[in-house]
């Protein structure tokens, strides 16, 4: 999340944060505290700790939630009413139940958000997620690197090594500075370097230094996160359709949003997914899928549902899930290519430098 705190202009003020923590953050809550096992690598940014944790920040996503919301809903309703639209009056009922629900939920948490969150939060990442590899210093990088470490175990003390490079940004000349900063291993994009669909995506790389580099799996990712991903079928809610005050109440086809039909559909799509990411793991090794969280419930608002039935579906169909840090336990990794240089998961794969042109 970008630095919103205490910022009022729409659309990039404060109810970003707010609206994330309604739909995003407090769902996802949800799918890690049951009793059965979540094995997530679930990180949390300092950026992000830093805004929760402000006076007053929580005190006013209430008010937001509780007064705000309720009026945007209602003048909706009224409006919409009078157009002669049913299904998105009932729409907009439903979303309002759940605005008020979040608010019930979030001054429940006993601990707080941050609190709760925390006690799934295994991994950081730097202090105001810069791209290290483009900061004018190994100093610059140091401080950033761990002021982000000691962010995390103030507030939640135990810490296993794990640090989320900010934009997957890497370059070989990190590996000192995350060694020294007690790194174990981290997430690079790797797919410039090895191609989309590799195998060698699939396993870890030990580099010099010591830290660990764990490639992310683009191939599987872009099932999520991609042009024609699931999120762009035609059930699920759009995010772009606005009301007047901007609600959400049209599914990508441009109709009424039917929230049975857009539900069942993320189970079918969470089956798919498991079933894909087996076969592609059917020889060995860790597929990893990194989404950024607001992605899950904010962008795509079916996306929380989603994760929670791939968790069911994974059990269903065998395919075994891990947190980044128990795998790091039991896979060995491979020695660092030669040719690893660097990169970013950005656009062109080189730290804002787009791709060359292919030659015709």
């Amino acid at each position: 999340m970008p630095y919103v705190e205490g910022f009022g202009t729409w659309p990039f003020g404060e109810e970003w944060l707010w609206e994330a923590i309604a739909t995003s953050y407090l769902p996802l809550l949800e799918v890690l505290e049951p009793a059965r096992p979540a094995p997530l690598t679930l990180s949390l940014t300092p950026v992000l700790c830093d805004q929760l944790e402000a006076p007053g920040a929580i005190e006013r996503c209430l008010q937001f939630l509780r007064e705000v919301r309720p009026e945007s809903h209602r003048l909706d309703i009224e409006e919409l009413s009078r157009t002669g639209a049913p299904e998105l009056v009932a729409e907009l009922d439903r979303s309002a139940a759940e605005y008020a629900a979040a608010a019930q939920r979030l001054a429940a948490l006993p601990a707080g958000l941050l609190g709760a969150l925390g006690e799934h939060a295994a991994w950081t990442s730097a202090a105001t997620h810069a791209l290290l590899p483009l900061l004018a210093s190994d100093t610059g990088v140091d401080l950033q690197v761990e002021t982000g470490v000691g962010s995390h175990r103030r507030r939640f003390g135990d810490w296993q090594g794990g640090f989320w490079l900010p934009e997957c940004a890497y370059a070989p000349w990190l590996d000192d500075r995350l060694e020294e900063a007690g790194v174990r291993h981290s997430c690079v994009e790797l797919t410039a370097q090895l191609g989309l669909g590799d195998s060698r995506h699939l396993a870890a790389v030990a580099t010099e230094a010591g830290p660990v580099l764990w490639p992310i799996d683009r191939q599987t990712m872009s099932l999520v996160w991609s042009q024609d991903g699931y999120p762009a079928a035609g059930a699920y809610r759009s995010y772009h359709a606005l009301t007047p005050r901007h609600h959400r109440v049209w599914s990508n086809t441009g109709e009424p949003y039917d929230h049975a039909a857009a539900r069942q559909l993320a189970a079918e799509h969470a089956a798919d997914f498991v079933a894909r990411v087996k076969q592609r793991v059917h020889g060995g090794g860790v597929c990893v899928c990194a989404l950024d969280t607001e992605l899950l419930g904010h962008w795509w608002y079916e996306g929380v549902a989603w994760l929670d039935s791939v968790i069911l579906e994974s059990a269903r169909q065998g395919l075994p899930l891990t947190s980044l840090d128990d795998a790091l336990e039991r896979h060995d990794p491979a020695p660092a290519a030669a040719e690893l240089g660097v990169s970013t998961w950005g656009e062109g794969g080189a730290h804002g430098r787009a791709a060359p042109a292919q030659p015709a």
